[in-house]
């Protein structure tokens, strides 16, 4: 019999800043070896249950809790953050909050550190975790000069050093590339493996996490367990759909094309699905009646890369003669690995850095003299960590930062933030200081700061990492609006389904190179370049190969029938 490690019983939670209770009559257990990873929408209560269970809540974010929880046989509210920190090992989503060390080495051992572990153990551990995340050559680098990525496994081996009995990992998924999370996926797999610790994930990326094999899946709504099933069990209903949490895509495809769901079929992740010839010729029916999304054309040349090179140091080149040409009213992703040269090419465009070789031109004109400031009256670019953007306490002030410079009255700039506030799914908390919000939160304050001005050119770093399908879809149907009316919209992302569902275009970037340049349809139906850009390939190729369906047909159709049911 397995050792229960985490028992909820009737468990409820409240804030002291709220006036109802985050969490509700929480039962759940969790035992030794178990793989569990908890999903629902932002506002659900999952980061809530989390915080309880590293001890962040109560002893740091305060609040009173009726019932009982017990982790490792001690109860919870008698303890300490310090002595429950023996028991679980938490990898936050905002890795930079979690940095201690100046050097990635530094903080992989700082924990052992505290236990006053001898050198040369400490050290052996140290380069131990970091050959197994792949870590060596960044020992001697800050850890808030690596790319988030990069970031990510620093967090992660800095928590494996010492032997505890369970793993919390809160979004482990949110700043990798597709490659790299199911690396990440699969790590944490053989880690659970090796030391048979209690494992769980907090994750909007569903399929992704599935890579790691789960257990359960765990769904809380309106801070309420409201569904706790093994996956196979799970995907027979539509509990993660009526809850805003997206399906894995071949899941949804079955249902499109009625294929009736059963727990026997390996439901839980697209290699080990098994369908009749019956269930096949659904698929391929389906596939024959559903008409292709139309392509868009896109012809005046609104921004050109020619020619681009450069590089951080004389050592190194970053990027290597880039050359694309953007169109007016495209709405382009750019993808890569972590590292791949994305983000740079984002900050040349701004002017944040300078190009060492080549130009880039703004219809037709080069670039090169215009200021950051000039070149942010047509450029709004949002960064990825919004703890880099943000530089008022409270929301609305920071939103309405940049329309004081326009000469806007009062009313017209409270006018323009809150529409853009309940855009961004913000409006309700137009009067809360920022730091009061979660990580998503924080992201989509950045986001509304930018789009506040209408820009010309819009230019995003990972838009939707942390969002739940519900904010995720406002941010990227309002992109969308803004896009028909006109505006340039370039999208970094690891989000696939973004990809597919909502760009013509698709630029990718490997090892500082552009290696594509193509539709994302295409893109995902070539191997060789998915490899290359650190990509996955969708589980919609992998179920048209098993229904004996051209790929990039099937996906094409796949994404234009999502779109419509869920306009509708």
């Amino acid at each position: 019999m397995k050792e229960t490690l985490i028992s909820f019983e009737n468990y409820t939670f409240q804030y002291h800043v709220q006036s109802e209770p985050t969490l509700r009559e929480i039962n759940l257990e969790i035992k030794q070896g178990e793989r569990i990873i908890i999903v629902g929408a932002s506002g659900s209560g999952k980061s809530t249950l989390g915080h309880c269970l590293n001890g962040l809540n109560p002893f740091c974010y305060h609040g009173e809790s009726t019932g009982k929880l017990t982790i490792c046989g001690v109860e919870a509210k008698k303890s300490s953050v310090f002595e429950l920190s023996q028991y679980v090992g938490t990898v936050l989503q905002d890795t930079d909050g979690q940095f201690i060390g100046m050097t990635v080495l530094e903080d992989i051992a700082f924990a052992m550190e505290n236990d006053c572990v001898p050198q040369e153990e400490l050290l052996k551990r140290t380069k131990r975790e970091a050959e197994m995340l792949n870590l060596t050559e960044f020992l001697n680098h800050a850890p808030h000069q690596l790319s988030g990525g990069q970031k990510q496994r620093v967090s992660m081996a800095g928590v494996l050093v010492k032997s505890i009995p369970i793993l919390l990992f809160d979004e482990p998924l949110a700043n990798l590339d597709p490659a790299a999370g199911k690396e990440a996926m699969q790590l944490i797999d053989q880690i659970q493996k090796e030391t048979n610790a209690a494992v769980v994930i907090i994750e909007h990326r569903l399929e992704d996490a599935l890579h790691m094999d789960a257990d359960r899946i765990v769904l809380m709504e309106d801070g309420r367990i409201v569904a706790d099933l093994p996956p196979n069990e799970m995907f027979t209903t539509n509990k993660l759909i009526d809850a805003g949490i997206r399906e894995p895509l071949y899941i949804t495809a079955l249902k499109y094309a009625g294929v009736k769901l059963d727990s026997s079929m390996g439901l839980a992740r697209i290699e080990d699905l098994r369908l009749s010839q019956e269930q096949k010729q659904q698929v391929n029916t389906w596939f024959e009646q559903t008409d292709a999304a139309a392509d868009v054309e896109h012809k005046t040349p609104i921004l050109s890369v020619e020619n681009v090179g450069f590089g951080y140091g004389k050592k190194k080149k970053n990027l290597s003669d880039i050359n694309f040409t953007i169109h007016e009213g495209e709405m382009v992703s750019i993808v890569g690995k972590n590292g791949a040269g994305k983000s740079t090419m984002a900050k040349l465009i701004c002017g944040f850095e300078k190009c060492d070789e080549g130009i880039i031109r703004y219809k037709g004109r080069d670039i090169a003299t215009d200021t950051i400031k000039e070149r942010a009256g047509y450029i709004g670019y949002v960064m990825q960590n919004p703890n880099q953007m943000i530089s008022r306490p409270m929301i609305f002030e920071e939103v309405a930062l940049s329309l004081k410079a326009l000469n806007l009255s009062e009313e017209e700039i409270k006018e323009r933030v809150y529409r853009t506030l309940k855009i961004c799914g913000l409006y309700e908390f137009r009067n809360w200081p920022i730091q009061a919000l979660s990580y998503g939160q924080k992201k989509r304050v950045t986001i509304a700061s930018i789009l506040v001005r209408e820009p010309e050119i819009l230019i995003l770093d990972e838009p939707t990492a942390g969002q739940d399908l519900k904010h995720y879809t406002e941010i990227m149907e309002f992109l969308k609006q803004l896009n028909e009316q006109g505006i340039t919209v370039l999208i970094i992302t690891h989000d696939m389904h973004l990809m597919l569902e909502y760009a013509g275009r698709a630029i990718a970037f490997s090892e500082g190179k552009l290696i594509a340049d193509t539709t994302p349809v295409q893109l995902f139906a070539n191997p060789e370049l998915i490899e290359k850009a650190s990509l996955k390939e969708t589980s919609l190729f992998d179920l048209a190969n098993l229904c004996g369906i051209d790929p990039e047909a099937y996906i094409n159709k796949f994404i234009k029938q999502d779109r419509k049911e869920r306009e509708a």
